[in-house]
């Protein structure tokens, strides 16, 4: 199915004319690919990745991202058409898989099958992202892989095709490191300065030189000496023995994509050529020398990636592909080299032009004959493009104050929503006047708080909001993470100031979505007249403990044992009712579901007993300035309506409120100012004198 719906895109994206093709995969299609222990998230919209999770006894833990490389690096074969490739990443970079969706090579369509191109991409699995990652040449295999290095197995009579997959699939992990795991410094991809457009003069050869926008290096044979000195690779090179003042390689570098610098470097007619060759956000190296080495030994093969040349940023790999071209030199005698290649770095490896490059030249020199040891030293060269020749990075890296402007419509909306609250808590006793309208109203904000603060904003509040906070300041950090999630930030600043003026109620009663959803279940419950459990006051006031007991235990484990913590964290049902919509393993939805189960026949079953987080709500809102449900003398005595209406056993016995067990749910406020509700108020009616009523005379 995933071909054929490949084919319909492709077909579609062909008849309308679009430049690149979107991926094909549903969620189960990837979910067939990584079943059990895996939990595949859903497709996230601002990155089209997959979120990976593995199920680790009770934890949840991040295993990587899956998405497919037509989404982010749509880089043509040679039919015209992108491979598509689904690619999996682990949270520290390396390659969980690599497998091929769909090609159009015709290599592979109509010669060699398909096979060894999947062959060639199972090589992935286990490398990484921080290598250099390339298609093993002559060159590549004398070198060897190390820490640093990585070299794939080609394929005979399709080397450019499998090098074209091996860019399509640094490209798409690379831009998904960059913006999920952190790498390059966390650095956000989507701010990076560009380089200015219309800043064209002509400049001369020594200007450049000057300017920093050519840069040089040359080595002499006694400089590599001294870079293989006192190690196996020492002494193995007979021709710089023999002239160690020689020129090992004069080497010149420009940034030839570069306005300035192609214009000034190129004839026009050359500057013209590269820039009908470079798509918008590519840039183009151009890679001059003279000398013995040269980048292009004697086995490269035109329009491939140079095995002498290799550039990072942030020390992470960006790849340079030979642009096959032949360009010429405005004024060679200028620059008196012998080879001219000109490398383009694509769009989607996430080059920022504003950053520093770190470039090398290795050198591998080889020790023995039956089994030659290989040794490799590079020769480094930095570039750093000069400012005016840039725009700068809009409003520069993002920060937390960047996602609180991204977030602000959903701020505003929900801050709305918390005065509207604020106001009527405040002004409770004119809200409850009308019992039938408040109980509208107190629907209407619960689905509000289910849909928009639940499932929309994610603004579920959590036990892991303490643990993390605990775990933040032992360790020494400080909690500048929390101001990355601005719903969260804003909740909290309310339930802070809400709980010094009415308790844990204000979030309990009001702000919870999984509390909103239990609430409803509960009230189904009791309107299909299911039996309620009934739980002595004895055994109710025992069960409360519970929760206490609960986050004392994940307190003092989020401080000796977080992996205990993590795991611990789990008997809070949110994540999986709330922020994963019940989109996880079969155990965890069925305890989410059983809860929501359970309390439609004891109501509010988990708040009122198993919360940790209601429990560490309930000990800070001890601290709060008054006691704001108003109470009469004969309330307990005699009258206990309030006590056996309250569905939360928050009332005792002798009429006082329980304000740590109380969900400010209102209903015995609403008694209180009911006539036809509250004993003690009737009775009150019922004494007071008949007011006369006076005889008009005529």
């Amino acid at each position: 199915m995933g071909i054929i719906r490949y084919i319909a895109a492709l077909l579609l994206c062909c008849v309308l004319g679009a430049p690149v093709c979107a991926g094909v995969l549903a969620q189960s299609d990837v979910e067939r690919r990584f079943p059990a222990p895996y939990i595949v998230g859903p497709k996230e919209a601002g990155l089209p990745v997959w979120p990976i999770f593995r199920q680790n006894g009770t934890a949840t833990e991040l295993a990587g991202y899956a998405f497919e490389s037509i989404d982010l690096a749509p880089i043509p074969g040679f039919a015209g058409v992108p491979m598509n490739l689904l690619v999996a990443i682990d949270p520290k970079g390396e390659f969980i898989d690599v497998s091929v969706l769909s090609q159009h090579e015709p290599v592979f369509l109509d010669g060699l099958g398909e096979e060894p191109l999947f062959a060639f991409a199972r090589q992935y699995r286990g490398l990484s992202l921080r290598q250099d990652i390339a298609v093993a040449s002559k060159a590549g295999r004398e070198r060897g892989a190390d820490a640093n290095h990585a070299w794939l197995d080609g394929v005979a009579k399709a080397t450019a095709s499998v090098r074209i997959l091996n860019q399509s699939v640094l490209s798409a992990a690379l831009q998904v490191a960059r913006k999920k795991l952190g790498f390059a410094q966390g650095r956000d991809p989507d701010r990076i300065a560009r380089i200015r457009a219309g800043l064209e003069q002509r400049l001369s050869v020594p200007q450049m030189l000057d300017a920093g926008l050519i840069r040089r290096l040359r080595v002499r044979n006694s400089d590599v000496e001294k870079l293989f000195a006192g190690g196996a690779g020492a002494g193995l090179d007979p021709q710089a023995l023999a002239a160690p003042d020689d020129v090992f390689i004069d080497f010149y570098l420009a940034w030839v994509s570069v306005p300035a610098v192609g214009r000034s470097l190129l004839t026009d007619a050359s500057w013209n050529k590269l820039k009908n060759r470079l798509d918008e956000g590519d840039h183009a190296f151009l890679a001059m020398s003279s000398g013995r080495y040269s980048i292009t030994g004697d086995d490269f093969v035109r329009g491939s990636v140079p095995d002498r040349l290799a550039l990072t940023q942030d020390k992470l790999p960006i790849g340079l592909r030979d642009l096959d071209m032949d360009l010429q030199l405005a004024d060679p005698r200028a620059l008196q080299v012998d080879s001219v290649t000109v490398l383009r770095v694509i769009a989607q490896a996430g080059l920022d032009p504003g950053g520093a490059l770190a470039f090398s030249l290795p050198v591998t020199r080889a020790k023995g004959i039956v089994y030659p040891e290989r040794i490799s030293k590079d020769i480094a060269l930095g570039y750093k493009l000069p400012a005016e020749y840039l725009v700068p990075a809009a409003g520069g890296s993002k920060g937390w104050r960047a996602v609180w402007i991204d977030r602000l419509p959903a701020l505003l909306s929900l801050a709305a929503a918390l005065v509207l609250l604020a106001a009527a808590l405040a002004l409770q006793q004119r809200l409850v006047r009308d019992g039938r309208r408040f109980a509208w109203f107190r629907r209407a904000y619960l689905l509000f708080t289910v849909g928009y603060i639940g499932y929309y904003a994610q603004g579920q509040l959590s036990i892991v909001n303490i643990t993390a906070a605990v775990q933040a300041l032992a360790a020494g950090r400080g909690l500048g993470f929390m101001l990355f999630d601005p719903m969260t930030v804003l909740l909290w600043a309310f339930v802070a100031m809400t709980l010094l003026a009415w308790g844990r109620g204000s979030f309990c009663g009001w702000l919870c979505p999984f509390g909103a959803l239990q609430e409803f279940t509960g009230k189904f419950g009791q309107w299909i007249k299911l039996p309620q459990l009934m739980i002595r006051p004895r055994t109710d006031a025992r069960l409360k403990w519970i929760k206490y007991a609960l986050l004392a235990l994940m307190l003092a484990s989020a401080l000796l044992a977080p992996a205990l913590a993590d795991m611990l964290v789990e008997l809070e049902p949110f994540k999986t009712a709330i922020t994963l919509n019940f989109n996880r393993s079969w155990p965890f939805v069925a305890y989410a579901v059983g809860l929501l189960l359970l309390s439609m026949v004891s109501y509010k079953f988990f708040c009122r007993y198993l919360c940790p987080f209601g429990a560490a709500l309930a000990l800070f809102g001890r601290v709060r300035l008054f006691d704001w449900i108003a109470r009469r003398a004969e309330c307990g005595k005699p009258c206990q309506t309030c006590r056996h209406r309250c569905e939360h056993g928050a009332i005792r016995p002798n009429g006082t409120v329980v304000y740590a067990e109380c969900f400010q749910c209102m209903d015995c406020v609403v008694i209180h100012a009911s006539d036809e509700k509250c004993a003690p108020l009737m009775l009150e009616l019922k004494r007071r004198p008949a007011i006369p009523i006076a005889r008009v005379a005529n």
